[in-house]
């Protein structure tokens, strides 16, 4: 129970707010286009002034760019995701609805979908993408 106040108190006060959002940018990478932009890989040249962390380099991923923990892969609205691809899976959450939410796996068809949203709703369990292809099902 000490968790949760602590999350529910954290998630209350404090942000989810990350240090930086943007990715970080491979050296050269705009110099090549074979190089991905967004495909980072640590310079490991001896003169490399990236490595060597130049004034207006480019900026290099460490440990000080990390999320808080108690924050952490949660979402703005509190919950931890969990991937489900089927109803069983959703059992797994029966008493653990109020600090996972749902998100169904993007492979799972319509039908099965239906299925899940209606369990989940039995059980109380918040589903992320509970609209994800029920509404073009409808249209047909």
């Amino acid at each position: 129970w000490y968790q949760r106040r602590v999350r529910e108190a954290v998630v209350s006060t404090q942000s989810t707010g990350k240090k930086r959002t943007k990715k970080f940018t491979r050296h050269q990478s705009d110099r090549y286009s074979k190089l991905s932009k967004s495909s980072w890989r640590k310079p490991k040249g001896i003169d490399n002034r990236v490595r060597r962390r130049f004034k207006g380099q480019y900026l290099m991923p460490s440990i000080g760019y990390g999320s808080n923990k108690n924050t952490r892969h949660l979402m703005p609205d509190g919950f931890l995701k969990f991937v489900v691809h089927n109803v069983p899976d959703l059992e797994l959450l029966l008493m653990q609805n109020k600090k996972y939410a749902a998100e169904i796996a993007h492979d799972v068809s319509a039908k099965k979908r239906k299925a899940i949203v209606e369990r989940a709703q039995q059980l109380n369990i918040k589903v992320t993408n509970w609209q994800a292809k029920l509404r073009s099902e409808e249209d047909n």
